[in-house]
């Protein structure tokens, strides 16, 4: 079977779905020999390379365009039109992040992550909101729809009325090699790098109004003195959009919180097993892959009770409403001073994670391609 692949995803530094698309891929490359696959990056490649390996070609062409007035919307579009003029033929397409393009294949396969952009367009740029807008009907007639959680599978029959025959729900899973318990003295470089204090809680997502990271400030800055003294909070991720209001909340903060901004997955591991505590109080996750990751690294984790979170981290966390500020405070309270807490989540979220792993996720994925072939 001849599939083609969007890869576009893998030309920017890798985030959200670049990451599960990258993950994915490079296990499929182990696992299926008897398939053929074709990735295309706004051209037709057989090679599996990144954004670090490929600066020079699409990504600066797609950063340029972005530059421009309305360039965001040309980019967004930029990929079907390259592919109109260099057509081939696939028994399957895979688009990994929900808008299918103009490729031609006898079958479609796309994946949902969530639907924040229809059902919160506010927490987004509105050149995105506009063109999922535009194209949605697109993954309305894909053959298959992978989903990454039983919640975005409810969502899709109840909110959006799609069959259920055509939702399939696979988990992420976790670089196992990356996220995982270090030796404390394979720590210390990363400490002394980012001047890191002893004792932290860790975040690590974009800033951008779904992640909560407002709530999560005012949470902790209404901690006692004493308690912020001993216990500082540290932010790890880009800086996102729509961040003016989290931007100045950091600047009000003083030495109590550092923004270390991205940091490559090698770090981000070894970051996990540096803090305290993990904190997530996001809004809305169709998966939730930050969680997941603490969990693997030791790291006892305060999640939202809503979305897919409650599914993933099942009881290997300590709930929290995120519309609650003082139910954030209350959890970063107890999870820094309760000893017997902190042990028993760090063990069940260590027992938690072992049920998720990309080599189970690309079997699935392969699952869903193959069982194209009898339709």
């Amino acid at each position: 079977m001849k599939i083609v692949i969007d890869t576009i995803p893998l030309l920017s530094p890798l985030t959200g779905v670049g990451n599960y698309l990258y993950q994915i891929i490079r296990h499929l490359k182990i696992i299926d020999s008897a398939n053929d696959y074709t990735y295309f990056y706004g051209y037709y490649s057989k090679k599996l390379f990144t954004y670090k390996e490929n600066k020079n070609r699409f990504y600066n062409l797609k950063e340029l365009v972005k530059k421009l007035p309305v360039g965001n919307v040309v980019t967004r579009n930029l990929k079907g039109i390259i592919n109109f003029f260099l057509p081939k033929k696939f028994d399957l397409y895979f688009e990994p992040n929900f808008i299918p393009i103009n490729i031609t294949a006898k079958h479609t396969v796309v994946t949902i992550h969530d639907f924040s952009f229809k059902l919160n367009p506010e927490w987004h740029p509105r050149d995105r909101v506009i063109y999922f807008e535009a194209n949605w009907k697109k993954v309305e007639k894909a053959d298959k729809i992978i989903v990454v959680s039983d919640f975005i599978k409810d969502q899709c029959i109840d909110i959006f009325k799609l069959p259920e025959e055509k939702l399939k729900t696979i988990y992420n899973g976790f670089d196992r090699e990356i996220f995982k318990t270090y030796m404390v003295e394979e720590l210390q470089p990363l400490r002394d790098k980012y001047r890191l204090p002893e004792r932290f809680i860790l975040f690590v997502g974009s800033i951008e109004p779904r992640k909560n990271l407002k709530n999560m400030i005012l949470a902790y800055l209404g901690l006692d003195k004493i308690i912020r003294r001993d216990l500082k909070l540290v932010i790890a991720g880009f800086k996102g959009w729509e961040n003016r209001e989290v931007m100045e909340l950091l600047g009000k903060a003083g030495d109590d919180v550092m923004y270390i901004g991205y940091i490559s997955d090698s770090e981000l591991g070894k970051l996990y097993n540096l803090a305290a505590l993990f904190a997530f109080p996001s809004f809305y996750e169709g998966f939730g892959l930050p969680p997941l990751e603490a969990m693997a690294c030791g790291c006892p984790i305060i999640v939202s009770n809503v979305s897919s979170l409650p599914e993933v981290c099942g009881d290997a966390a300590y709930y929290v409403n995120p519309y609650d500020v003082e139910s954030i405070a209350d959890g970063i309270y107890k999870l820094s001073t309760d000893e017997t807490l902190r042990y028993n989540l760090i063990n069940k979220g260590i027992d938690r994670a072992k049920f998720f792993s990309w080599e189970k996720s690309s079997r699935q994925h392969l699952e869903v391609f193959e069982g194209m072939l009898n339709i």
